[in-house]
């Protein structure tokens, strides 16, 4: 059975830090491309930032680059994103997933590389709400 459990969402104000983790089961987490996502209040799900197999490479929304830090631990089997300088726009419940071909590269656009539809496995999501 295949697991991603998110933690780490909350209630901050504006400025704020929160950061989420994503534990992967069931899985070999260094085979796996991954991403976290988020999807606010009548909206649709979009990403936020993804990392390849290895953890070494990175891409972020235009809307989170500079804020936003995404991590991988294969070792710990876990997923993490650092959430900086928080804003009302933030808030969403936050998914991450994950995905053996769907990997960040360099020379890639993220936009439109990154697709939810993309990704095989999700976790149940955490909520992060930022007030103001």
């Amino acid at each position: 059975l295949v697991q991603l459990v998110e933690s780490g969402g909350g209630s901050v104000q504006a400025g704020g830090s929160l950061q989420l983790s994503c534990a992967v089961r069931g899985i070999f987490a260094h085979h796996y491309c991954m991403g976290w996502f988020r999807q606010a209040p009548g909206k649709g799900r979009e990403g936020v930032a993804v990392i390849d197999s290895d953890g070494t490479f990175t891409m972020y929304a235009d809307s989170v680059k500079g804020r936003f830090t995404i991590s991988k631990d294969n070792a710990k089997s876990t997923l993490s994103l650092e959430m900086n300088s928080l804003n009302p726009d933030d808030t969403a419940q936050y998914y991450c997933a994950a995905d053996l071909r769907t990997c960040p590269i360099p020379f890639m656009t993220f936009s439109s590389n990154f697709s939810p539809s993309d990704y095989e496995y999700w976790g149940q999501g955490t909520r992060v709400t930022v007030s103001s």
